[in-house]
């Protein structure tokens, strides 16, 4: 099996080496291609602006100067055009990837493109917290990751199917399973504007989220990493919504 590693975070980051060494305990076949630098939050975005620039960092390890996006294009189109890849993994990201996040996360949107490619292709985001911010705890990635990943191969991935795989902030020992989950939703009022001023007195802005604990429901991503269980979430590439699309063709059509 011949695996695509890519993330959002960049070519330097910690979590890309974990999802490499998860890959490489399912293969001995597994290529990395990641951002030149960090790129969290450009979503699904393609550079056609800009030239790309590719670097080899050694054997079988390049970084391109773009998106996630564009990094998976890169390999499937141009690097690894003798044997596609069998499998992308997107990750692991620095942080979680639930609810809205899904998005905004260019870790998601690798794993997006790879679909796109027709290719079966996985998310996978690490959660952590103010005690392990900047240490994320990818050890757990890591122990459960293989797992998780040979489990949904081996039922599967449908044509325009992609996996989100979350895990949570917690001690391997910890983890309380693995829970098949709806993608959720956060409290928006969470969500402000973070006014400050820079050294001349002018205003700069951060887009954040309030650090205060809400209620979660049921099912959804959020409530599994609540809860401690690792997050398994399909997602679809057709966003259709199929019962307002009958309503409307009702209703245009009178």
């Amino acid at each position: 099996m011949r695996i695509l590693v890519t993330n959002d975070d960049g070519i330097h980051a910690p979590g890309l080496e974990a999802c490499a060494r998860i890959a490489r305990s399912l293969s001995d076949d597994v290529w990395v291609v990641a951002p030149e630098f960090d790129q969290s939050g450009v979503s699904h975005s393609l550079s056609l602006s800009d030239p790309l620039r590719l670097r080899q960092v050694e054997e079988r390890r390049f970084a391109v100067k773009g998106t996630p996006t564009d990094c998976v294009i890169m390999a499937v189109r141009h690097i690894m055009t003798d044997v596609r890849p069998d499998l992308v993994l997107s990750g692991v990201n620095r942080g979680q990837n639930v609810a809205e996040d899904v998005g905004y996360s260019g870790t998601v949107a690798g794993a997006i493109e790879g679909t796109v490619l027709g290719i079966p292709s996985m998310a996978l985001s690490q959660a952590y917290g103010l005690e392990t911010r900047s240490a994320p705890p990818y050890t757990v990635a890591e122990h459960f990751g293989p797992g998780v990943i040979r489990t949904l191969l081996e039922e599967g991935l449908p044509p325009g199917i992609l996996v989100n795989i979350n895990f949570p902030n917690r001690p391997v020992d910890q983890v309380a399973g693995v829970a098949v989950t709806a993608q959720g939703t956060r409290n928006q009022d969470l969500l402000r504007i973070d006014q400050r001023n820079d050294g001349r007195g002018n205003p700069y802005y951060w887009i954040a989220f309030e650090k205060r604990r809400f209620e979660t429901v049921n099912g959804s991503d959020l409530h599994a990493l609540d809860q401690g269980r690792i997050s398994v979430t399909p997602l679809r590439l057709d966003m259709t919504d199929e019962p307002m699309m009958t309503k409307l063709a009702q209703r245009f059509g009178r």
